[in-house]
């Protein structure tokens, strides 16, 4: 219903039809995102074969479209203040399943690396206008749930797209992974796009270059805010990084499982779907600054984990950070939202800019570490960027309450 003048429509209330739609298409919306781009993870050793090409290398595939993605969220933002949050939603979405539809049939190393740029372009509107569309719409008591639904589809697409794309890579080759997961992000794009309700609250403003910057420049000038931005490079370099090379190391001895073998290691992404509303639910209770902390510890004791020998301790630690991760990121990106007040969609996406260059800076020199140290010199490199982010959690708790 239209809103007269000076009236504000309501928030999308928990137990209501449209946030059942809204947390269902945002679950799709996540599992498209987290699979079109991360359908290539689990495919770095088949590309160092395929294309003769070193890990660090083969990760371009990764960090090339997530580093382009970060970048170009700075400016999907402003677009979506002048066009809408849906629409700038749903085209990034399905372009996105396209290009990956694309990429499945790239005649080389050169091709399939351009059409993962394009895709990093194209997906940029999704992320960081999903923040803020949850923020403006949902009421703040449940935000922290729904971000926690959103962030729980992201693990899904992780999950499915990385085991998928692994079980396709022994059935049919790397072409049909690629192809398998690009069709289920298409069909997940058009789901989305049916069931996410228009906006309410949401006003359009003109597209202004000064205003954007003068946003930016607010939030960076946070120190709340700043140390949100680290926490989100933490996270997500970290997190990518394990999972970059972890398959490195499983296919080698002593371990020597198969693609298959190591695709079902991954489907331990079956934690962050729960952990990531579950610990959202416990900080809407409890207070983020008592449980983010806790969070990245949970990080760290996975991380050590996974230095074992033991394959079953490997995979505890894997699910160990995992739960970690998401539950951390679940958090930090509903607090960036309510902290961001009027600037909330700038805030989201420099969170979000800081959070995909985590991936596309530490990826490519977990790959160097792997190089030169081993699973050894990974877990030294991302150890020490994991006790900064514990430090900085522990500093976020102690600033004065907002958001």
């Amino acid at each position: 219903m239209r809103q007269g003048p000076g009236e504000e429509a309501p928030y999308i209330q928990r137990g209501t039809p449209a946030f059942r739609r809204t947390n269902l298409a945002f679950l799709c919306a996540g599992f498209a995102t987290f699979a079109l781009l991360y359908v290539a993870q689990p495919l770095l050793p088949a590309f160092s074969e395929a294309f003769g090409v070193s890990p660090a290398a083969a990760s371009l595939s990764l960090s090339l479209p997530t580093a382009v993605m970060a970048v170009c969220m700075l400016v999907a933002s402003a677009a979506s203040e002048a066009l809408g949050r849906k629409p700038v939603m749903v085209a990034s979405v399905i372009a996105s399943a396209l290009l990956t539809l694309a990429a499945a049939a790239a005649p080389g190393w050169s091709s399939f690396l351009a059409l993962r740029v394009l895709l990093g372009i194209a997906l940029c509107g999704l992320p960081a206008v999903a923040m803020a569309f949850i923020a403006e719409e949902v009421d703040p008591r449940s935000s922290g749930y729904a971000m926690g639904l959103y962030v729980s589809g992201t693990a899904m697409g992780g999950m499915l797209g990385r085991v998928g794309a692994g079980l396709l890579l022994d059935w049919g080759g790397w072409r049909w992974a690629v192809g398998g997961v690009g069709a289920l992000g298409l069909v997940s794009a058009l789901v989305f796009w049916w069931c996410l309700p228009a906006s309410r609250r949401f006003v359009p403003r003109p597209l202004a270059w000064r205003g954007l910057a003068a946003g930016f420049a607010l939030h960076l000038r946070d120190g709340g805010m700043r140390l949100l931005f680290l926490l989100g490079f933490l996270f997500m370099g970290s997190f990518i990084t394990v999972y970059n090379y972890i398959g490195y190391r499983l296919l080698a001895p002593p371990f020597a499982l198969s693609h298959a073998g190591v695709a079902l290691v991954f489907s331990i992404y079956l934690i962050g779907i729960g952990s990531s509303a579950l610990v959202g639910g416990l900080a809407d209770r409890f207070g983020r600054r008592r449980v983010l902390w806790l969070t990245v510890l949970a990080m760290l004791a996975g991380l050590a984990l996974t230095l074992s020998g033991a394959l079953p301790v490997i995979v505890l630690g894997l699910a160990v950070l995992t739960f970690g991760f998401f539950g951390s990121h679940a958090m930090a990106s509903a607090w960036v939202g309510q902290w961001g007040g009027a600037a909330r969609a700038q805030a989201s996406s420099l969170y979000l800019f800081a959070y995909y260059m985590g991936a596309s800076l530490l990826g490519p020199l977990g790959g160097l570490a792997w190089e030169r140290g081993g699973w050894a010199g990974v877990a030294a490199l991302l150890s020490g960027g994991l006790a900064v982010a514990l430090l900085a959690a522990l500093r976020l708790g102690r600033l004065p309450r907002r958001g």
